[in-house]
């Protein structure tokens, strides 16, 4: 197979799961937050991929829920979470979180993708395990990795003088399929 594939939040979901810290940490909700506008583009040499690339737009951010704390998250209250992370991600003039890959290698399940994350204008090194679950007629990838928000210049958002933070690792959670013909 040569070409590339393309695709976006129609084919799957990114999903970023939040924790809380801090002394009042019971106070606060562990947050799953989609981000609903990304395009990945594969690049095939052969039947293996070559190369991944993934764009996020930082404004797509949606707070879908909260868990925990003393009580639900009412829609002003995940209108202000999104602000807030907006601020904090200084979406304005990072208007992207992009991910592209340096190199592709086979693994047991999928795919190790090494490459350079880049999430309010830092670049680290960062390395997905992509699995792959062949389903007949498409492909279903998947993944689940952690990004440590200070390694990026971000302050986790906190409360009461810090008694309640966001905690610094975020988890993030990514599946989609893609049909084998398309």
């Amino acid at each position: 197979m040569t070409g590339e594939w393309s695709l976006n939040a129609s084919d799957g979901e990114l999903l970023l799961a939040t924790g809380v810290q801090g002394r009042a940490a019971r106070m606060g909700h562990r947050l799953t937050i989609a981000m609903t506008r990304w395009h990945a583009t594969v690049s095939w040499a052969g039947s293996e991929p070559a190369t991944v690339e993934l764009v996020v737009e930082t404004d797509s951010l949606e707070v879908l829920r909260g868990e925990g704390g003393v009580k639900g998250l009412s829609a002003p209250e995940k209108a202000l979470v999104r602000s807030n992370a907006l601020k904090s991600l200084d979406a304005s003039r990072f208007p992207e979180i992009r991910f592209v890959t340096r190199a592709v290698d086979k693994t047991g399940d999928g795919y190790r993708l090494n490459g350079e994350l880049t999430v309010r204008g830092k670049t680290r090194d960062h390395v997905i395990e992509l699995r792959t679950e062949d389903l007949g007629d498409a492909w279903r990838m998947s993944t689940e990795s952690t990004v440590r928000q200070t390694d990026y210049g971000i302050k986790p958002y906190s409360l009461l003088m810090g008694s309640l933070q966001v905690a610094d690792d975020v988890a993030l959670s990514f599946t989609a399929t893609h049909a084998k013909d398309a």
